[in-house]
């Protein structure tokens, strides 16, 4: 019997309604399974487990470190972002099968302090080498015909909670907090891939970390297709003389924002007048586009830049980019920049939906630890995402795919033979769930 007094709710023809918390192996998250099949499809998790040392005595294990990373990050693809729900959760029917545990029989999950000591176990090299892993587990997902990608990066700031490791008042953002950086790519299918975050400092520069953070992805890239073609996008915190060298030396495309200086408003003053002229006849929103050859003093030769003049409530607005492509004209170069616009709801979908910005740790490489858990998260609810291409919820954002697909009611019978799943008759998405289950079977297979 639970120990939770009975909640009463008004009458129902004439018979009164109670609750009663003790309706036995029940869960509302009977979608974790679909999860778990799209683990089984991309081994992010395995990845992730695999590639961290464990240092405590055998004899005193009682989980594993694959078992305490799954129930982690399953439970942090559920919404359930905070170690603590744990404490709950480790006794959830559906969430334990996710974990390869029995309903019924299975001894239950880790608790929080459990995953706390797990988060603060780890160094430098261990978070590393588990990054690196699962960036491979998630290249490996690309389709095979993949012969170009666009590698995505931004950064983002995660305020801290309190006073923990590398938490610094950052001005522009007006908090004290971290700046993670993410990656994401995004090949000839459409599909934008987060496949890392670093956690950094939040007074660090755009650069920092960035490079290191480049090579791996270019590395693992070119180890699955050799002669991928892989092109740099980014905002202009990014379109400075080091980024364009490393892109020429590790023979990427690039197109980069580029701050305003007085040099590239006198080159771009004929796009601006005719934008001005156009204004007359258009009034606001009316924008031009126009290329011109521009070299800093830092920059090593001559680039092309593309420059938009745009009049917005009389107010005149010219905003340029460099780039290495050649071939596209100003007006398409200008909306192939603009389309890294998506990053954002990805970044967004990271940040909210899945909690990536839950690095409330003390150790700051504690939180980069939790920061990979988020990442692989986000890698499973990805495959989902790919799996339901040509569905009504093939461009869904992850908060909806969960509401609408995941959070479903099950009541879980373990007999000597088989787990039953007892899942809604009027559950409408039936059918979406048995295409989901087909096609996440077909790509483990």
């Amino acid at each position: 019997m639970s120990s939770t007094p009975n909640l009463d709710f008004p009458a129902v023809g004439n018979k009164p309604v109670t609750a009663e918390f003790n309706g036995g192996d029940l869960s509302s998250d009977a979608g974790v399974l679909l999860l778990n099949q799209a683990e089984r499809a991309t081994g992010v998790i395995a990845a992730l487990a695999r590639n961290l040392t464990d240092t405590r005595q055998p004899a005193k294990v009682k989980y594993t470190i694959g078992e305490m990373v799954s129930s982690r990050v399953f439970a942090i693809a559920m919404g359930y972002e905070d170690a603590n729900d744990l404490d709950c959760l480790r006794y959830d029917p559906a969430i334990k099968m996710a974990c390869d545990r029995l309903p019924a029989t299975g001894d239950a999950l880790p608790s929080q302090p459990s995953l706390s000591r797990l988060e603060n176990a780890f160094g430098k090299r261990d978070l590393i080498r588990a990054a690196f892993a699962m960036g491979r587990a998630i290249v490996a997902q690309l389709p095979a015909n993949t012969t170009h990608v666009i590698l995505d990066v931004d950064a983002t700031p995660d305020p801290c909670h309190g006073q923990q490791e590398f938490e610094v008042f950052n001005a522009h953002y007006d908090t004290h907090c971290y700046l993670p950086l993410l990656l994401h790519l995004t090949a000839q299918d459409g599909q934008q891939r987060l496949v890392a975050a670093l956690l950094r400092p939040g007074n660090s520069g755009a650069c920092r970390g960035l490079f290191a953070l480049l090579r791996g992805a270019v590395g693992l890239l070119r180890e699955r297709f050799p002669s991928i073609g892989i092109t740099l996008r980014a905002d202009s915190g990014f379109g400075n003389a080091r980024v364009i060298s490393f892109c020429e030396h590790h023979h990427l495309g690039f197109v980069l924002g580029l701050a305003r200086n007085n040099r590239l408003q006198t080159l771009s003053t004929p796009v601006q007048m005719d934008a001005a002229l156009k204004y007359g006849f258009e009034g606001d929103g009316c924008r031009e586009f126009g290329e011109f050859r521009y070299k800093a003093q830092t920059w090593t030769n001559r680039y092309r830049v593309v420059t938009k003049a745009e009049i917005t409530r009389g107010e005149l607005n010219p905003r340029y980019i460099v780039t290495s492509d050649e071939t596209l004209s100003p007006e398409d170069a200008y909306a192939y920049y603009c389309a890294r616009g998506d990053q954002e709801n990805r970044i967004k979908e990271f940040k909210l939906d899945l909690g990536g910005g839950r690095t409330s740790c003390h150790r700051f490489l504690a939180n980069q630890f939790r920061v990979l858990l988020h990442v692989a998260a986000c890698a499973l609810m990805a495959t989902l995402q790919r799996a339901l291409h040509g569905t009504q919820w093939a461009k869904a954002q992850v908060q909806t795919i969960r509401v609408r697909l995941l959070k479903v009611a099950v009541r879980v019978v373990e007999t000597t033979r088989r787990v039953w799943l007892k899942l809604p008759t009027s559950f409408p998405q039936s059918a979406t769930w048995h295409l989901l289950s087909r096609r996440l079977s077909a790509l483990s297979g």
